[in-house]
C-alpha cells in the first residue's frame, strides 16, 4: 500500500495544526498505530514550527511544503521553505543520522543527537524532538534555491485488523 499527499501552506502558525490534523486523519484512516501516529505528528508540528518562525527570506510572508508518504511499512515526511538555511544560521547540520547505524571504513564520524536546550530556554527542542521520536532524519539546505529540507522516516506498527496495512 502507498499514499502520499502534499500541502503548501503559509507561513502563519494556523498552518501547523492544519498539517498535523491532516497526517493524523491519514494515519488513522490506515489503520497506524496511535502512538506511531502521535510520535510522526509531534515531528511533524516541531519541523512546520520551525518553517514557519525561520522559513522565509525577509522574515515574513511566503509559504512552505509538507509532503507524507506511507510506503509500505515506512512513513517519510518532508518539510521543505525557502528560508536561508542552515548555513544562514550558523548552524551546519547536513548529515543524516540513524539509529543502530553502522560506519563503513573510511566513512565521515557521525554526528552525534543533539541536546536539548535548556529547561528554562523558550526555543532550541524543535530538533532534538525530531530525532528523538523518528527513525531516520535528513537536513539538507537546497544550494541555488534557498531554503532547507526536513526529512524524517519512522517505521510503521499497524492496529489489529487495519484494513490498509501493507502485505
Amino acid at each position: 500500500m502507498s499514499i502520499w499527499w502534499s500541502l503548501h501552506l503559509p507561513r502563519e502558525a494556523a498552518s501547523v495544526p492544519l498539517a498535523r490534523r491532516l497526517l493524523l486523519g491519514t494515519m488513522e484512516t490506515a489503520g497506524v498505530d496511535p502512538d506511531i501516529s502521535y510520535d510522526l505528528s509531534v515531528a511533524l508540528s516541531e519541523a512546520c514550527a520551525n518553517a514557519v518562525e525561520h522559513g522565509g527570506r525577509d522574515g515574513t510572508g511566503g509559504d512552505y511544503r509538507v509532503t507524507a508518504y506511507i510506503d509500505g511499512d515506512t512513513c517519510r515526511i518532508e518539510v521543505t521553505d525557502s528560508g536561508p538555511g542552515f548555513a544562514g544560521h550558523g548552524t551546519v547540520r547536513r548529515a543524516a543520522r540513524t539509529r543502530d547505524e553502522r560506519r563503513p571504513a573510511g566513512a565521515p564520524r557521525p554526528q552525534q543527537p543533539r541536546s536539548p536546550a535548556p529547561p528554562q530556554a523558550e526555543h532550541g527542542r524543535g530538533l532534538f524532538l525530531i530525532e528523538a521520536l523518528t527513525d531516520h532524519v535528513r537536513y539538507r539546505d537546497r544550494p541555488g534555491r534557498g531554503g532547507v529540507v526536513v526529512s524524517f522516516d519512522k517505521i510503521l506498527k499497524w492496529r489489529e485488523g487495519a484494513l490498509l496495512r501493507a502485505s
